[in-house]
């Protein structure tokens, strides 16, 4: 009767953070459907700055449009709304830390808005033009045929790409953390370094478009993140007690 209790007690709880989330989230569209054309615009820069000159972006159907700028509302106040997204999830999991661990909710949740925005970015600016202008030239050098994409069409793709380099770019972060619980050491992270690196193609290919270079643009910054992930598990994570009564006794 008690474990029922428990059980249902924790589901109401799950229940009132999750509320806040959306309340949260709906908040951050509120706020930033005011802006969704100027938000568009500018999520689209890299796209514009790759097409041939002449080309533009379209919509394809009346009400592309509207749905368009519904949905970048909702990707940014999402994003808006991301460090209170960040505080119920490390308040829901609070209670089964320990004391000393308690701490750590507020270097989470900066931490984990910063590696999430520095993912972003660095996908934004730096792979963003590289992967539109291949694609693009590819597409009109092979066929003879005009580019005009349409608004929806890449808003899909350009924020499965910002979310993919945002979630690499945690990676870090969650070692951090398991390291510090105890979840995980540096020593199991090596031993498991040859699946994490197929891993790492496996999440390429399945959020990137199919191209070897979009793939690798996120292979190889969870490579190399995973790698941080390992020293920052050595440095930081919990660290085993010794034996004292086997070492007496050598």
């Amino acid at each position: 009767m008690e474990n029922e209790q428990g059980f249902f007690s924790h589901l109401e709880e799950l229940r009132r953070r999750l509320i806040i989330c959306m309340l949260a989230w709906v908040g951050g569209f509120a706020l930033c459907y005011g802006f969704a054309q100027e938000l568009f615009e500018f999520i689209s820069l890299p796209v514009r700055a790759s097409l041939p000159q002449g080309s533009s972006l379209v919509f394809i159907h009346a009400t592309e449009p509207f749905f368009t700028f519904l949905k970048i509302s909702a990707v940014a106040g999402f994003l808006l709304a991301l460090p209170v997204v960040l505080w119920q999830i490390w308040a829901f999991v609070a209670p089964a830390l320990y004391p000393g661990e308690k701490h750590l909710a507020i270097p989470f949740v900066i931490s984990g808005c910063a590696c999430f925005g520095l993912g972003a970015y660095f996908g934004f600016t730096f792979v963003f033009p590289v992967i539109f202008t291949f694609l693009i030239n590819l597409g009109v050098g092979s066929s003879g045929t005009e580019a005009m994409l349409s608004m929806g069409g890449y808003l899909a793709m350009s924020t499965r790409l910002l979310f993919a380099f945002g979630l690499v770019f945690e990676l870090p972060i969650v070692i951090f953390f398991l390291a510090r619980l105890g979840v995980v050491d540096h020593i199991w992270l090596g031993k498991n370094r040859r699946y994490a690196f197929i891993l790492a193609f496996v999440i390429g290919a399945v959020l990137t478009p199919p191209d070897v270079f979009s793939q690798v643009s996120i292979a190889l910054p969870f490579i190399i993140l995973y790698e941080v992930g390992i020293w920052v598990a050595r440095v930081f994570g919990k660290k085993r007690s010794v034996d004292t009564t086997a070492l007496s006794k050598k």
